[in-house]
This record gives C-alpha cells, sequence and structure tokens, in this order.
C-alpha cells in the first residue's frame, strides 16, 4: 500500500471532518478576502463600483470553472493511483495534468480576454458600471493560468491527504490579498484597479505554495514526455472535460440570475453581490465537500474497498446537513452585523435578509449535489455530475427564476434558484444510489492510457 493512501483506514467521518475543515479555511481565506474587498469598495459610496464587481465575478466564477475542472480530474486520478500503490504513476498524472491546463487555461484566458466587453454586456452591465467592470476583469483574467496551478496542486496534496499544505497555499493567498486591498484600494487612491492587483498577486502566491509542497514532500513532478503526455490525455481528458462541463453550468446559471436580477435596479445586483460573498464563507465547509470527500472515495475505490466508499457518500451527506443547520442559525443572528457592515436598505436589505434566514437552509441539497458530484467523477460516471450540473442550472434555474421574479419581484429570484437546486439534488442522489448499488470499484481508469503506454514501449 502507498504511504501516501492515509484513507483506506480509520474512521469515515474523522477523514471526512478533517479534509472538510482544512480544505473550508483555505477557501474561506479567499472569499472572506473578497467580502473584505465588497466592504471596502461599498465603504467607497459608489453603487456602480459594487454592481461592477457582482457582474465580474459572474465571469470570474466562469474562468475559474475551468481550473476546478482540471483540478477534479487530477485529484480522481492521483488518488485512484495511490490507493492502487501506483506512485510514480501518480506523479506523472499530476505533472502532465499541470502541463494541460496550462496550455488550454492560457488559451482559454485569451479568447475570455479579447471578449471581455461582450461578456459583460451579456451579464446585464452597461453605462459606467459597464466600463468599470471589463478594466477590473482586464486585469484578472491574464492570471488564470496561476489560478489553474494553484487549484491542481491544492488538489494532487489533498489526493495524498495532505490537507493541511493545501489550506495553507490559499491562506497565504488570502494574507496577501488582505494586506495589499487597503493599500492600493485607499492608501493608493486605485479603487477597483487596485482590488484587481491584490487578486493577481494572491493567485501568484497560492501558486507557489501549492508546488513547493509537492516539490519538498511528495517526490515533486515526473520529467514530461511526449508520448507520456500523449497516453495520459486520455484519462485526463476523460474526466477533465465533463467535469469543466459540469463547472461550466454554475457561472452560466449564475450568469442568467444575474441578468434577470438586474431588471430591478443595481440596489438589487449589490444585494445578490454581498450574497454571493457571504455564502463562501458561511458554507465554505459544504464546498469543500467534493474536493474533501473526492480523495477519500478515489482512494478506497482504487484500493478495491466498496464499503468504505459507500460510507463515504453516506456520512458526506450526514455532515453536511449538521453544518447547514448551524450555519444558517448563526446567519440569522447575524443579520445586525450585516446591516451595519454594508449599510443595508432598501432592496439590498430585502435580500440579504431572506438569504440569512430561511433560505439558507435550502443549501443543504447544494451539500447533496456536492457529494454525489464527487461519487461520480472519482468513480468513472463523470458525465453523471454533467448532467446534473446542467440539469440544475438550465431546467433547474431558468423557468423557477421566471416565475419567482414575476410573482415575487427580487426575492423571488432567489427563491427560484434555491428550488432549483432542491429538485436536482434528489435526482442526484437516486443516481449516486444507482452507483454505489453496483460494485463502485469495478471501473479501471487507467486502462486506456496503459496500452498506449505499451504501444510506445513496443515501438521504441
Amino acid at each position: 500500500m502507498s504511504e501516501h493512501a492515509k484513507f483506506l483506514s480509520g474512521s469515515l467521518i474523522k477523514h471526512i471532518t478533517v479534509m472538510s475543515l482544512t480544505a473550508s479555511v483555505g477557501l474561506m481565506a479567499v472569499f472572506v478576502v473578497d467580502f473584505v474587498d465588497l466592504i471596502f469598495i461599498s465603504m467607497l459610496g459608489k453603487a456602480e463600483l459594487a454592481a461592477a464587481v457582482g457582474y465580474a465575478g459572474a465571469i470570474l466564477f466562469f474562468t475559474a470553472s475551468f481550473g476546478i475542472g482540471m483540478a477534479i480530474a487530477a485529484g480522481a486520478l492521483v488518488s485512484r493511483a495511490l490507493g492502487a500503490d501506483e506512485d510514480e504513476n501518480a506523479r506523472r498524472l499530476g505533472t502532465n495534468a499541470i502541463i494541460f491546463s496550462l496550455i488550454f487555461g492560457g488559451l482559454f484566458a485569451l479568447i475570455v480576454w479579447m471578449n471581455l466587453t461582450p461578456l459583460a454586456s451579456l451579464m446585464g452591465a452597461s453605462g459606467e458600471t459597464l466600463d468599470l467592470t471589463v478594466s477590473y476583469l482586464a486585469i484578472i483574467i491574464p492570471s488564470l493560468p496561476f489560478l489553474m496551478v494553484g487549484m491542481i496542486g491544492g488538489a494532487i496534496l489533498r489526493a495524498h491527504g495532505d490537507a493541511k499544505r493545501a489550506m495553507m497555499a490559499t491562506v497565504w493567498g488570502g494574507v496577501v490579498n488582505a494586506v495589499l486591498d487597503p493599500i492600493l484600494i485607499f492608501g493608493l487612491d486605485l479603487e477597483l484597479t487596485g482590488a484587481a492587483l491584490a487578486s493577481v498577486a494572491a493567485r501568484m502566491v497560492i501558486a507557489a505554495y501549492s508546488i513547493l509542497p509537492l516539490l519538498r514532500y511528495y517526490g515533486g513532478f515526473s520529467r514530461p514526455s511526449m508520448p507520456s503526455l500523449i497516453s495520459d490525455f486520455t484519462p485526463i481528458a476523460a474526466i477533465a472535460f465533463p467535469a469543466i462541463l459540469t463547472q461550466l453550468a454554475t457561472p452560466i446559471g449564475q450568469a442568467y440570475v444575474t441578468r434577470t436580477m438586474a431588471t430591478f435596479g443595481e440596489e438589487a445586483v449589490a444585494g445578490m453581490a454581498i450574497i454571493g460573498r457571504l455564502t463562501p464563507i458561511a458554507f465554505g465547509v459544504v464546498f469543500a465537500m467534493s474536493g474533501a470527500v473526492g480523495p477519500i472515495i478515489g482512494q478506497n475505490a482504487g484500493a478495491g474497498q466498496s464499503d468504505r466508499v459507500r460510507g463515504a457518500v453516506s456520512d458526506g451527506i450526514l455532515f453536511t446537513a449538521i453544518v447547514v443547520v448551524v450555519m444558517s442559525c448563526l446567519l440569522f443572528f447575524a443579520r445586525p452585523l450585516l446591516v451595519m457592515l454594508f449599510q443595508l436598505e432598501g432592496e439590498a436589505l430585502k435580500l440579504v435578509f431572506l438569504f440569512a434566514g430561511p433560505l439558507s437552509l435550502l443549501f443543504f441539497f447544494n451539500g447533496v449535489i456536492f457529494v454525489a458530484n464527487a461519487a461520480f467523477n472519482n468513480l468513472s460516471h463523470p458525465y453523471y455530475s454533467t448532467w446534473i450540473n446542467w440539469g440544475m442550472n438550465t431546467l433547474g434555474i431558468i423557468p423557477l427564476v421566471i416565475l419567482g421574479a414575476h410573482w415575487f419581484g427580487a426575492a423571488g429570484v432567489l427563491v427560484g434558484q434555491a428550488f432549483g437546486g432542491v429538485i436536482f439534488s434528489v435526482i442526484a442522489y437516486a443516481l449516486a444510489r444507482r452507483v454505489l448499488a453496483n460494485d463502485p470499484t469495478a471501473h479501471e481508469p487507467f486502462a486506456v492510457q496503459r496500452r498506449l503506454m505499451l504501444l510506445f514501449h513496443h515501438r521504441r
């Protein structure tokens, strides 16, 4: 057994708790800084600045989705290789995943950067808000390759069970962002440009601190070669392509929600932007579930331990329920603090209070989808995740948002979005039970790759 396959024994709920909490600290370090960004920008007293951040957030999520998809593929393949006691295979897969992400991620960033104005217009931005959104994104988008390296490096660390070092990479990035924000936004009077430059610096730090532990503690990376790149392209793409499609569904659904919310004015968009920054802080542990449960499922699937695979899924859902109930209660009691921080009034106040109350409890259903997707991605069914996310962000969200907006105005947009998640979480759970009812360890993710490697060795 690989010395790094630590999830093959011990309490599953303990592994899930440790992985989720450490991963969420890293996530929240970044999201807290985004939250502070919004507080600083709100202090400038310009509604169009807060609205610009809201529009930009949807596009940044869109670009980050590419990196998330590649990280899912790297984490799934590396964890299964470690569970199967194939350390060299794990190193090579991690190396090639980073190389592919730099190539395709760079091209993706270039395409987005060249089309920022039409993309921001599509979100509903116009006039001065459109100009602010585009100038903000023009600085951040070119740093996407750094973000992707950080994401994949973190996924590989979590595949080894090293959630602490993966966490610290994002924590250090958050510290750098938090220090630079007030200096650049207020000290140098750069406003939105300062916030963008601070974000770029943070991405560089995250990339560096994700790669250094792999070099120091886990044998680093294998020497790249064309045969290994070609042979690994198939298993990586088999997970990465549907995972990227899966992740792209969320910003597209969010873009529709943002555009619909824009019809109710910039105050409503600003309120939604506050909720968008508040959600990952409140539910960072739930957001981390997919990345936390995935390596546990992957290692045990690689080792052929079906019972522990099923146990990881059920314990993951139980853990999600506990977290959501606790955090929803805290949000409710934090309402006065939110009013003070953001000087909430009018439509923004109504929306934030709606979220920091009954609506936040429905985030449990999003958590079920995260756990189910982790199972699909690590058990050779990545397209199930794609179907679920696209279904939720189209058939689940769009009709309900239209009806909600028509019946209840801006508040109905949030309600419609939340209930779309409820419907598709039931479908995701049913599919997960179907996958787990069969032998979840019976799939061989490296079969095609191994045949290609043998072919190249034979020709040589």
